[in-house]
């Protein structure tokens, strides 16, 4: 039988809703989408727009990674959803900052119409153990 844990790591960003930071079975992490709020107060997104966003984001993701004893190394897939498809372009340029060039994970980048918290953006991960 796989066996399925389920993690809320330590230092990791107060959640929005009930779910856990990752959900590990077989050889992989799945990391529950992150949103660009303040990583003590779920229910505050970081001011300014999609670049500040993206890169808390990013850096919540980070967190989350790091209470994995992992990196962005490690991730073979990401999803992406953008409240305004518009924003693509900047939100690129602040997400690639967080993969060496050569270790780009395959990606699904998805428009959607509205996120928690008023979020303009939000991003989950598959990552190799």
């Amino acid at each position: 039988m796989l066996e399925i844990m389920r993690h809320l790591v330590d230092g990791g960003p107060k959640t929005v809703g009930p779910f856990h930071h990752a959900v590990s079975a077989g050889d992989f992490h799945f990391i529950t989408g992150q949103m660009p709020t303040l990583p003590d107060d779920p229910t505050k997104v970081v001011a300014g727009g999609i670049e500040e966003q993206t890169a808390r984001v990013m850096d919540n993701l980070a967190l989350v990674l790091d209470g994995l004893g992992s990196g962005f190394d490690r991730v073979v897939f990401a999803r992406v959803y953008l409240v305004n498809f518009q924003d693509l372009y900047r939100m690129n340029a602040v997400y690639t900052r967080y993969f060496q060039s050569d270790q780009l994970p395959a990606r699904t980048c998805i428009g959607v119409t509205g996120l928690a918290v008023g979020a303009l953006v939000e991003v989950d991960l598959i990552v190799a153990r």
